[in-house]
């Protein structure tokens, strides 16, 4: 479960100033009404008026009445904060920290950042929390973090309150406390904090400091999305797509990947584009999934480079590239696709319109295996047993065939059976090579079916039986092979 979280408060300070402008007569407000308020604003404030140089500060800033300028705005800030106003203490530590009308200074924004926040400044306690939990200058203190975020939430600051429950929710800086950090979501969240919101729906979605509930859940990603939340608008989709909160709707499922999706989510766009392919809640339409399918790879997603990958292979939306192809499996298994680590390495091994390079294949098949790809365990040990692309090793070969055979690849029980029968990186095992041709012959492999009779026949690990020999045979005849590229466009949800 994946949380939103937020750095500094960026609240401006509201200008207000009953008193009056020397030459307009009107009062200080949020608007200047002449264009000599700004002159009469710098005659208070240099009478040592400390709400006047706030303002002041405040106008150069934000450019309201005068030029924009954060030389001035910096230097009234000081002013100001020097004659004990905690609203301009909490501004001039952002100047530091931000580097605005002086240089970065992030031990002088703690400070500031302190001072504010111990004179009771709300949004000041939440930047100051974030200091002591980012280690920004100041050492990292995640107990300090956890006690001002929770000063700052008990003053109302909603930022506060959903940084305050992800303490609570990780437990860092106090002790883990599931009911207390739903606690301040909640609050957050009814207080509109974005991240919050989402929040909330995640803790109801998987049942976290409450109980589950998937209706509570759909309404508060619903809510989410409301304030542009792509990754609200992604879960959205599923819980359409699931029926998880609400009716099952595709129509909804499109909708809700096309808005992810435009708004920038990687994952919708992979999804967006698997919906146009399939022709699920949309018309079908090749060229505009290979669209997405490139989009999302472009922005970095791993699924979507093994699904372009596939497109260029088939020519589906775009004509046939087998440079692409091998392009886009390397680029996905690159960023850690084991589906595409154990297909580049099948194009490498088999020299599919490029040159065979076994040495490539074998370190594509081995790191695949390592990431638990059996099919690549399988012909790793081949590899292996064979000196395809490295030694030829029979003992690093016995132990992966016995991998991938555990993990349930027929064609690897197959070939450990072979290793127990003619004594291959093992002691020779009759009763062993019987026990996994068995088990990869009832697992659909023909050659397993074969040696399986073989074994019967002739009384190898097994007492002979002619007819079980003859059944098995006739089973190994009747068999197709499996095809060794997989074919099928991966759709992976990661929450």
């Amino acid at each position: 479960m994946e949380f939103n979280k937020l750095s500094i408060s960026d609240k401006d300070t509201v200008t207000v100033n009953t008193k009056n402008c020397s030459y307009c007569n009107k009062p200080f407000t949020e608007e200047l009404w002449c264009k000599e308020c700004i002159n009469s604003l710098e005659k208070l404030a240099e009478n040592n008026d400390k709400e006047t140089m706030l303002n002041l500060a405040n106008c150069y800033k934000n450019g309201i009445g005068t030029e924009k300028n954060l030389e001035k705005a910096f230097y009234w800030y000081q002013k100001a904060a020097e004659n004990g106003n905690e609203e301009a203490m909490n501004s001039l530590a952002k100047c530091y920290f931000n580097g605005e009308g002086t240089e970065k200074n992030l031990e002088k924004a703690f400070y500031w950042f302190q001072k504010a926040a111990e004179n009771g400044n709300e949004p000041a306690m939440f930047n100051l929390a974030n200091r002591y939990r980012d280690g920004e200058g100041i050492e990292m203190n995640l107990e300090k973090a956890f006690y001002w975020y929770k000063k700052a939430a008990e003053n109302g600051d909603e930022e506060a309150m959903n940084n305050l429950a992800l303490r609570y929710y990780y437990g860092e800086g106090t002790e883990k406390n599931l009911e207390k950090a739903f606690f301040w979501f909640q609050k957050a969240a009814k207080n509109n904090d974005k991240e919050a919101i989402f929040n909330l729906a995640a803790c109801y979605k998987y049942g976290n400091g409450t109980a589950k509930n998937l209706e509570k859940a759909f309404y508060w990603y619903q809510k989410a999305t409301e304030n542009g939340d792509e990754e609200a608008m992604f879960i959205l989709a599923i819980c359409y797509m699931d029926g998880e909160g609400t009716e099952k709707n595709l129509e909804k499922v499109y909708y809700w990947y096309q808005k992810a999706a435009e708004n920038g989510c990687k994952k919708a766009m992979n999804h967006l584009a698997l919906c146009y392919e399939s022709g699920e809640g949309t018309e079908k339409n090749l060229e505009k999934a290979f669209y997405w399918y490139q989009k999302a790879a472009e922005n970095g997603c791993e699924i979507a480079m093994h699904n372009l990958a596939l497109c260029y292979k088939n020519g589906e939306g775009t004509e046939k590239n087998f440079e692409k192809v091998c392009y886009w499996f390397q680029k996905a298994a690159e960023n850690g696709y084991i589906d595409a680590m154990y297909n580049l390495a099948v194009y490498y091994f088999n020299g599919e319109e490029t040159e065979r390079n076994l040495e490539k294949a074998f370190y594509w098949y081995q790191k695949a295996a390592e990431n638990g790809c059996t099919d690549s365990m399988n012909n790793l040990a081949r590899c292996y047993d064979y000196g395809e692309g490295t030694e030829k090793n029979l003992e690093k070969a016995f132990y992966w065939y016995q991998k991938a055979a555990e993990n349930g690849s027929a064609d690897a029980m197959n070939n450990l059976a072979d290793s127990y029968h003619y004594g291959k990186g093992t002691e020779m095992d009759f009763e062993e090579a019987f026990y996994w041709y068995q088990k990869a012959a009832e697992n659909g492999s023909a050659d397993a079916m074969n040696n399986l009779a073989d074994s019967y026949d002739s009384g190898e690990g097994i007492e002979i039986n002619l007819e079980k020999a003859f059944y098995w045979y006739q089973q190994a005849e009747e068999s197709d092979k499996m095809s060794p590229i997989k074919e099928v466009k991966d759709l992976e949800i990661s929450l």
